[in-house]
C-alpha cells in the first residue's frame, strides 16, 4: 500500500496519561461467561459506538478488512492476542487482533477474520464459534475494519505465521472489560489532536512478565466491545 504522507513515528507509551476511567463501572463477572455473550448477541440492546472512525492520517483509498475478537473458553474468558512481526511495513511491533484486508474470493467480513486468523496463527476455524460482528471501526489509514467477535474452543494448537506474527498471547477478558484499565492520550501531529485509549496489561505470570501495551484501533474496538456489554 501507498502513503501520501508520512505516518506519525513516536512511541506510544511515550505520550502521557491524561486519564483513567475509574468512574465508570467495568462489566458484571456474570456477563463474561460464554452463555452470557451467547445471549447478548442474539438479542443485543440499543446502544452507541464510542469510536468509529479515527482521524486520517493519509488521502489513501479506503480498503475493507476484518479483524477477529478470540475468546478462548478457559476457566474464565481471555481475549487471543498478537504482536505484530518487527519488520511489518506498518504498525510492527504492535499489539493486534488477527486479521487483515478483505479478498475477493472471500463471502463475508466473517469469512475475512476467519481465513486471516488461520493464515496469520493457525487458529482453526473448527474451534470457532462465530457469535456476531461489531460496527465497523475506520482507521486513520483508511482501512475499515469489521470486528467479528467469536468464542474459541481450547485444545487448538497454534501455528504463528513468523513472516506476521512475533507472538501470540491471552488476555483475561475481565481485564479488559474494565474501564479502569482504560488509559486516555493525547497526541498532536500535523496540528491536529489526536486521542486514542491504551490498556496496558502485564500477565499475573512469573514466566511471562512482559508488558503488553494495547493501544489504538485495537484499543478503541475493545472500548466498543465494552459499551455492546455494558448497555
Amino acid at each position: 500500500m501507498t502513503f501520501t504522507k508520512p505516518l506519525p513515528v513516536f512511541d506510544p507509551r511515550s505520550i502521557p496519561v491524561i486519564g483513567v476511567d475509574t468512574h465508570l463501572s467495568g462489566v458484571p463477572a456474570q456477563a463474561l461467561t460464554p452463555q452470557a455473550l451467547r445471549q447478548r448477541f442474539r438479542h443485543p440492546p440499543l446502544w452507541t459506538p464510542e469510536h468509529s472512525v479515527e482521524k486520517k492520517f493519509s488521502n489513501r483509498e479506503p480498503a475493507l478488512a476484518a479483524v477477529l475478537l478470540p475468546l478462548v473458553m478457559r476457566d474464565e474468558l481471555t481475549l487471543l492476542l498478537t504482536e505484530r512481526a518487527g519488520n511489518m511495513s506498518t504498525h510492527s511491533g504492535q499489539v493486534a487482533l488477527p486479521g487483515g484486508k478483505t479478498d475477493n474470493s472471500d463471502h463475508d467480513a466473517v469469512d475475512t477474520a476467519l481465513r486471516e486468523a488461520h493464515e496469520e496463527i493457525g487458529l482453526p476455524r473448527a474451534h470457532v464459534e462465530v457469535l456476531g460482528i461489531l460496527p465497523t471501526y475506520v482507521t486513520g489509514t483508511a482501512f475499515i475494519i469489521t470486528p467479528v467477535v467469536a468464542l474459541v474452543q481450547p485444545g487448538f494448537v497454534l501455528q504463528p505465521n513468523p513472516a506476521e506474527v512475533a507472538d501470540v498471547f491471552e488476555v483475561p477478558l475481565r481485564y479488559l472489560m474494565d474501564p479502569a484499565n482504560h488509559q486516555r492520550h493525547e497526541f498532536e501531529f500535523e496540528g491536529v489532536l489526536r486521542q486514542w485509549l491504551s490498556m496496558p496489561y502485564t500477565g499475573i505470570d512469573s514466566s511471562d512478565p512482559k508488558e503488553r501495551y494495547i493501544w489504538g484501533a485495537t484499543a478503541g474496538m475493545l472500548r466498543n466491545l465494552y459499551r455492546f456489554l455494558i448497555a
